[in-house]
């Protein structure tokens, strides 16, 4: 029996053929595509149909791959980018093109949110997350007031894992867990804010498809495209969800005491709980997971930027920054690496800026400024590490995902800096193989326990155990990069 997971990102779709009884990946296929160019500053959009066409391809090259065994196919999941716009006509045709999880446009619908809800506290409050230019409803708000003819068109607004589900089966529906990014469902409840929705526009609440549970089977393929790619009238596509939901599935991450830490160009921590967890800072993500459970999850947005910027500096190639970050003490001899090359979500600078902090003449070495930079890379996720436990989310063990992950210095220094033992896993397609899970489940092959416990398979030989020593020293590192980020930013100078 074989399952489909597809994954479609920002960059490139992606689709693997899951074999259940061996729990091997027979096949995968991937297609890039691209932003469209040339637009305003913060503005990131992408047609949909690009989305579409490359699952078509890619699931057409699988079934290329493995020939004869098409027949066994017996469900598709769909793991999407989140928080992206997609808005339909009433013939169900692309209105505009998507505005993606990255488009940053939205800033002052955003502040006008919070001005009519209390602020960030009050918009908390409410749903259980604040709203941010990422989200989903402030893009509607932008459009409505810079796009009025499009606004007056729409009859659909769906996610982009929504929209590709529609594609699959012609079926409208979304689920809890991407539906709890777009910033107007209350996640303690999982149901819609209708005053945040109305604020936006009070027709808006007739343009939102059905709102069920991410366990349900969204539908069944449509007969043309099962027709087209060799398949029964009978296959599958589940719920699916937004990429961190499906990659919590396809790190196991389905339980309490498991965190995914995914190192990558950005970084995203997140774990499982049996019940919401509302951040009042706001720091925390309040998600719902595409299990019927939540998903608190922190991101930050500077990782292997960070690193790939001082390899470039000192022109080195990967094993030879490797060697380089090896060869350095932990802690850098006292030198701190403030990340924020890229601004960051997590704490909130926008216009963050980097700092190299406690330079002197004992440790002013590319070796040393290179650790500096991994470590405050990874001391700025255990910043959002630290916010789990002081909300109650305590981690046993993190799963590390992401090219990151693949520097085994990289896995000591988190090991030691998390404070929990860290493993990797033995492949990367994540969010994929979490779709592909998913489908199995909805298929009716078993619980999520059984499945992921027997088809999540970590790599053992990248397990590192943290070094008590260093733990403590990383520790007080994090109090220092925490009190001198707090001080910079309270001058001004961050």
């Amino acid at each position: 029996m074989l399952f489909i997971g597809i994954d479609s990102g920002t960059q490139s779709t992606k689709s693997i053929v899951l074999d259940l009884e061996s729990g091997g990946i027979l096949a995968e296929a991937q297609g890039k595509y691209d932003l469209i160019p040339g637009l305003p500053p913060g503005h990131l959009e992408q047609d949909p149909r690009v989305w579409s066409a490359a699952v078509r391809t890619t699931v057409a090259r699988c079934l290329d791959a493995i020939g004869d065994r098409r027949g066994e196919v017996r469900g598709i999941g769909v793991s999407g980018q989140q928080h992206g716009l997609v808005v339909l006509d009433e013939a169900d045709e692309v209105i505009r093109p998507a505005k993606l999880w990255c488009d940053t446009s939205t800033a002052a619908q955003c502040e006008q949110f919070a001005a009519a809800f209390g602020g960030q506290a009050g918009l908390i409050a409410r749903a259980g997350n604040a709203i941010l230019p990422g989200y989903t409803i402030p893009k509607l708000l932008w459009l409505k007031q810079n796009e009025p003819d499009h606004f007056d068109r729409v009859r659909t607004v769906l996610l982009p894992h929504d929209y590709l589900n529609f594609w699959l089966t012609g079926i409208k529906r979304m689920e809890y867990g991407d539906a709890s990014g777009s910033g107007i469902l209350d996640v303690r409840t999982r149901q819609w804010d209708r005053e945040l929705i109305d604020f936006v526009d009070p027709r808006v609440i007739d343009t939102l498809p059905p709102l069920g549970s991410s366990n349900a089977v969204h539908g069944t393929l449509r007969p043309d495209l099962a027709a087209e790619w060799g398949f029964s009238s009978e296959v599958i596509v589940s719920a699916g969800g937004g990429d961190n939901m499906m990659g919590a599935i396809g790190t196991g991450n389905i339980r309490p005491g498991i965190i995914t830490a995914s190192f990558g160009t950005s970084g995203t921590l997140y774990g499982c709980a049996a019940s919401p967890v509302i951040d009042p800072e706001g720091e925390i993500a309040a998600f719902c997971d595409s299990t019927d459970r939540w998903l608190p999850l922190v991101c930050t947005m500077n990782v292997t930027v960070v690193t790939e910027q001082v390899r470039g500096w000192f022109g080195w190639d990967l094993p030879e920054m490797e060697r380089q970050i090896a060869s350095a003490p932990p802690g850098a001899g006292g030198l701190t690496f403030l990340p924020y090359l890229n601004g960051e979500r997590t704490p909130n600078l926008p216009g963050g800026s980097g700092v190299l902090h406690g330079l002197n003449g004992t440790n002013a070495s590319p070796a040393q400024i290179a650790r500096a930079a991994m470590e405050g890379a990874t001391l700025g996720l255990a910043y959002g590490l630290r916010r789990f436990d002081a909300l109650g989310l305590s981690a046993t063990e993190i799963r590390l995902t992401g090219g990151g992950s693949k520097s085994a210095v990289w896995r000591q220094i988190a090991a030691d800096v998390f404070g929990v033992p860290v493993v990797g896993l033995a492949t990367a397609e994540g969010a994929s193989l979490g779709g592909a899970i998913q489908a199995a489940h909805a298929a009716g092959q078993g619980s999520y326990e059984t499945l992921c416990d027997r088809l999540v398979a970590l790599e053992d030989a990248t397990r590192c155990e943290p070094d008590a020593g260093h733990a403590a020293l990383y520790r007080e590192q994090l109090d220092r990069q925490s009190a001198l980020t707090a001080h910079l930013k309270a001058g001004g100078y961050l």
